[in-house]
C-alpha cells in the first residue's frame, strides 16, 4: 500500500495539472477574471508538508477521536485530499497556525470548516478592519492617498494594489472583490506576523515636476503590488 505521503503528492500534481490544462476564451480578460485565476491556489510542496503536520498534531491530540473519525488509512487519505485542496488557498504557515488554534481552543476533532475559520484568523485582534469597512475607508479617504489617517497600512495598501482610479470608477459590486482579495492576503500576512511598511508619504516638490504617464504610472503600481507580493 502506497504511503499517505505518496498519495498526498499524487493529489497535489493532479490538481496543479488540472489548473495547467484548463483553457479560456481568447482576448483580453478583464481585472476581476484576472484576479479569479491567481486565486486558483495550487497546493505546494510545502502546503503538503503543512497538511502532515496538521494532522500528526490531530493524532496526537485527539487521539481517540482522531482514529474513531479515521478508522483506515482509506478514509484518512480521503480527508487528507479534501483538506489539501481546500486550504492550498491559505499560506502554509497560515494553515499551522490554524491547527495551533483549534487544538488549544477545542477538546474536539476539528470539521474542516471550523479549520477554515481557524485560518482565517481573528483580524480585530490585529487592529484589522472587516474587508468591507476596510473597502468603504478606501473609497472614502481623501487625496493625497498616503497622508490620510488610515486604521491599519493593509487599507492603504490594498487600495493600491487595486488601483485607486479603479475603486473610484467602478460600483461596488464589481470593485469590493478585487479589493477584498488584496486586503485578505495582506491581512493574513498581517497575521502571520509581517510588518507592512507605512504609507509613503510624499513632501510637496520645490519644483512642478512633469506629471508621470499612464504607462509610468501603471509600472510603478505594478512594482508596488511586487514589493506587497500582491
Amino acid at each position: 500500500m502506497q504511503d499517505s505521503n505518496s498519495l498526498i503528492n499524487q493529489v497535489a500534481h493532479a490538481i496543479a495539472a488540472s489548473h495547467s490544462n484548463s483553457t479560456t476564451a481568447a482576448g483580453p480578460a478583464d481585472q476581476n477574471q484576472r484576479e479569479r485565476r491567481q486565486d486558483q491556489a495550487t497546493p505546494t510542496d510545502a502546503h503538503i508538508d503543512a497538511i502532515n503536520q496538521v494532522f500528526a498534531l490531530f493524532r496526537i491530540n485527539y487521539h481517540n477521536q482522531y482514529y474513531a473519525a479515521f478508522k483506515d488509512n482509506e478514509l484518512l487519505n480521503q480527508a487528507r485530499r479534501l483538506w489539501l485542496n481546500s486550504l492550498a488557498q491559505f499560506a502554509p504557515e497560515t494553515i499551522l497556525r490554524g491547527a495551533r488554534k483549534v487544538i488549544e481552543e477545542s477538546e474536539y476533532l476539528p470539521t474542516l470548516n471550523r479549520m477554515i475559520r481557524a485560518c482565517q484568523g481573528d483580524p480585530e485582534k490585529f487592529g484589522l478592519l472587516d474587508a468591507h469597512a476596510a473597502y468603504v475607508e478606501a473609497c472614502r479617504a481623501p487625496s493625497p492617498k498616503a497622508a490620510h489617517n488610515w486604521s491599519h497600512p493593509a487599507v492603504y495598501h490594498a487600495g493600491c494594489a487595486s488601483d485607486w482610479y479603479f475603486l473610484m470608477t467602478n460600483a461596488e459590486k464589481v470593485a469590493f472583490p478585487i479589493f477584498e482579495r488584496h486586503y485578505l492576503k495582506l491581512c493574513e500576512r498581517v497575521m502571520n506576523g509581517a510588518e507592512l511598511p507605512a504609507p509613503n508619504v510624499q513632501l510637496l516638490p520645490e519644483t512642478i515636476e512633469t506629471p508621470l504617464s499612464k504607462e509610468e504610472n501603471l509600472k510603478r503600481m505594478e512594482e508596488l503590488r511586487k514589493q506587497l507580493d500582491l
